[in-house]
């Protein structure tokens, strides 16, 4: 009956220290989740300074060349968005969602070719972008089949 009781204790402690991390991880997430959205907000401060500056600053018209990097600024606050969303997920249920980690990191490969400066990059770099974007689509079409 003591061995009992001492297991019982034991279990307890154990419990109460596994609640306590748990609480630790909540508090972790929710200040990421600040931290992200202020990072949103910067991100989409800058992207609007850098459209007004473009737009309005002599000469006119050179919006076409600095096009790629618009696209990037706004795939910067997409990706951003999507690891709040990965946060929030999180802060729901306490499990990593790896089909949102896959689309994020799809999206991060997705900008950086669009921004891709192929006279300052070799073959070998796109070859690489490549087997990325098809490894990280066929774990997709896996995890996606997979939850069906």
């Amino acid at each position: 009956m003591k061995k009992l009781f001492r297991q019982i204790i034991a279990a307890t402690k154990d419990e109460n220290f596994m609640h306590f991390i748990e609480n630790i991880e909540v508090l972790v997430s929710k200040v990421l989740s600040i931290l992200m959205v202020l990072v949103i907000l910067v991100a989409i401060a800058d992207l609007a300074a850098f459209l007004i500056k473009e737009l309005f600053d002599v000469p006119y018209g050179k919006f076409n060349t600095t096009l790629f990097k618009i696209f990037g600024l706004f795939l910067n606050i997409l990706i951003a968005l999507e690891i709040l969303e990965n946060i929030t997920a999180y802060l729901r249920k306490h499990v990593f969602q790896v089909e949102l980690v896959i689309v994020t990191s799809l999206i991060a490969i997705a900008r950086k070719i669009i921004i891709l400066d192929l006279e300052k990059v070799s073959g070998i770099d796109i070859i690489g972008l490549g087997v990325a974007v098809l490894a990280l689509s066929i774990s997709y079409l896996i995890i996606r089949s997979s939850n069906k």
